[in-house]
């Protein structure tokens, strides 16, 4: 009853808060700020106390709940088991073998992962060795840009001189097969 009538003066608290919102807007501009300020403030200590309320119906409600709990255990009266009670054994070593399957195979799970993961690891070390080596590999060509060039300039220059070589050698070879048959 206490608290039904706490509940409804905090309800009617508000109702005027909202009334006194309406009024404190209708104020003259220099003290609507202040009379805004007190009616949140007001506002804000009435939701407090609603809080306070709502903390202390809580708790009541689980001491009762307790005490309910605890008068519905000292009122059973206990009985002997029946003789037909049967405890599901197969039932629970069914699941309780499921269970362990579950697990080692979240294991299997877990370990082809990290297999995973390490195998990631290795081709990343490994790709890092390739990409280190194609940039050595690049820097030189940088330099070695000109020295390729130069050898094919030498390579352009011999190819003549063995054409002309083998030219002069098939001239000699007829003229000797000329003159001397």
């Amino acid at each position: 009853v206490v608290e039904n009538e706490i509940q409804a003066r905090i309800d009617n608290i508000f109702s005027n808060l909202e009334r006194l919102e309406i009024l404190s807007s209708k104020e003259p501009p220099n003290k609507r700020q202040n009379a805004k300020l007190r009616v949140d403030q007001l506002k804000y200590d009435v939701q407090h106390l609603q809080t306070a309320l709502r903390n202390f119906q809580h708790r009541r409600y689980i001491r009762e709940q307790q005490e309910r709990q605890r008068e519905e255990l000292l009122a059973r009266t206990f009985t002997t088991n029946d003789s037909d009670t049967t405890i599901p054994i197969d039932e629970t070593l069914q699941f309780n073998e499921s269970l362990q399957n579950a697990h080692r195979g979240m294991d299997d799970l877990i370990g082809s992962g990290t297999n995973i993961l390490q195998g990631l690891r290795d081709q990343r070390v490994t790709l890092k060795g390739t990409q280190k080596k194609i940039l050595d590999v690049a820097n030189m060509l940088g330099l070695s840009n000109t020295v390729m060039r130069l050898i094919e300039k030498r390579a352009f220059q011999d190819k003549y001189f063995m054409i002309g070589g083998m030219i002069l050698t098939c001239v000699i070879m007829f003229l000797v097969v000329q003159y001397l048959t």
